[in-house]
């Protein structure tokens, strides 16, 4: 329990308006995206500026408060939810794109700004952001360098941390840290910035960000690949990148998948397919000419039944708007929807996709598959009931075996969704005893008190 006195200093800090006490409020921000219970905070803080954010910490940390710094809430590991009776800090009035410059390539943004309306006032310089998580256009930039999070182009253009140039984060004590510059290359001090990226939280609380922007891509293609069989699909994927043609997306969809969405989206994407691959090429325009001809000619080799290519901007974007909806259009069939995202070296996504229907009938489970099979970034989505103690548990066990398989495999527990407190119990598996250990002691270090987002990625 906060006391009265201890709400009024945060009032003094924040305004009386930015501090939220309601229970209504505070089980608003109780949950995020993960199957978790919800848990509710003491207090929410919604801080307007870069000093009020870190004499918040610094409040926090005296009176040993965890704080869980929370964005758009979109996170899929339970990275938001935070310990009973802590605080809760929203960042979205620091959402200030404070510079893009075009002649460095590079953008400077409060921890609040939203991914998507970030890609567009960059788009509208003429420049280009790639990351583009499935939650763009409501998850904010801070939750996604936290999150470290991905998207569909993250097999040609790379993920969050290949963008982040920079960093400035309070610590623990309202100190203001500063790493990475403005410049290409930087290796003045040790590389904090991408100590940061992925941490989730539980080192520090972004204040600014600086990020690399790239020229956008003079031309680009859009086709479907339709299957009758989800092995050749897979198979089709291993042998793109092994001829060492690299898409900007590729994208899988199973028929359960593809059924799903076509009736939330009215796309027109063929119901009847066992499988489809999204696939976009770009570049220059004689390379995607080139590529685009060349992963024709490996999609028909590999069993494709035909394939569509899209012939105008209209048509490309409707099937990607319905592949970004996939996740919305499956959690419609069942009350719980339980999205995961082990990854798999891209040599192994046919084992990965064949264990995966192993899985589904062995516990006797609908899944719908999806996701960016070109990274080997697999998004298996268990729609169930958690009020159906005997499915759930059955849904449990797959979960465990389908991390199993993964990482045999060669591949991660996550490929973009973080660990939060939903994968920590699996990370020694991956990561082993002594990477467990030695993270916790540089978590000791940094935050004494375990007050930034205490519980995730290693645990209590």
């Amino acid at each position: 329990m906060i006391s009265d006195a201890l709400v009024k200093e945060f009032q003094i800090l924040v305004g009386k308006d930015n501090v939220l006490e309601s229970e209504v409020d505070k089980y608003a921000y109780s949950y995020d995206s993960a199957v978790l219970d919800p848990v509710a905070p003491g207090l929410v803080v919604r801080p307007t500026t870069s000093e009020a954010l870190g004499r918040v910490v610094k409040l926090c940390n005296d009176n040993a408060l965890p704080l869980t710094v929370r964005g758009a809430g979109t996170n899929l590991s339970g990275g938001t939810i935070p310990r009973k009776g802590g605080v809760v800090v929203l960042t979205n009035a620091l959402s200030q794109i404070l510079e893009i410059n075009e002649a460095d390539m590079y953008a400077i943004v409060q921890p609040g700004v939203i991914t998507a309306k970030f890609a567009a006032a960059v788009a509208a310089k003429g420049l280009f952001y790639p990351p583009d998580p499935g939650s763009q256009a409501v998850s904010t930039l801070g939750g996604n360098v936290a999150e470290n999070a991905g998207g569909l182009r993250g097999l040609k253009y790379g993920v969050t941390k290949d963008y982040v140039m920079g960093v400035e984060f309070f610590d623990v004590d309202g100190n203001l840290v500063k790493s990475g510059s403005r410049t290409v290359k930087c290796v003045t001090g040790l590389n904090l910035a991408q100590l940061m990226v992925g941490s989730e939280g539980t080192l520090g609380v972004f204040n600014s960000i600086i990020l690399k922007l790239v020229p956008p891509p003079v031309a680009q293609k859009a086709m479907m690949a339709i299957f009758d069989d989800v092995n050749k699909a897979s198979e089709t994927v291993a042998a793109i990148i092994a001829n060492k043609i690299v898409p900007a997306t590729l994208e899988f969809m199973d028929n359960f998948t593809i059924r799903t969405v076509e009736d939330f989206s009215k796309a027109g994407l063929p119901v009847e397919a066992k499988a489809l691959l999204l696939i976009e090429v770009d570049g220059h325009p004689v390379q995607v000419e080139e590529d685009a001809a060349k992963v024709e000619a490996l999609c028909k080799e590999h069993g494709a039944q035909r394939i569509q290519v899209a012939k105008s901007a209209e048509e490309r974007n409707k099937v990607w708007e319905a592949r970004r909806a996939a996740l919305s259009a499956l959690a419609r069939v069942s009350p719980t929807t339980v999205l995961e995202d082990a990854t798999v070296p891209r040599s192994k996504i046919p084992a990965m996709i064949s264990a995966l229907e192993a899985i589904a009938k062995k516990y006797q489970l609908t899944i719908g598959t999806f996701g960016h099979a070109g990274d080997g970034n697999l998004h298996p989505t268990i729609l169930t009931d958690r009020r159906n103690l005997e499915e759930w548990h059955r849904v449990e066990a797959a979960v465990d075996e389908i991390f199993d398989v993964a990482l045999s495999l060669g591949g991660t527990l996550s490929g973009e969704h973080g660990i939060g407190m939903a994968k920590s119990r699996y990370m020694e598996k991956e990561c082993g005893t002594g990477t467990i250990l030695f993270s916790r002691k540089l978590k000791k270090a940094l935050d004494p008190k375990s007050i930034l987002n205490p519980g995730k990625i290693l645990g209590d």
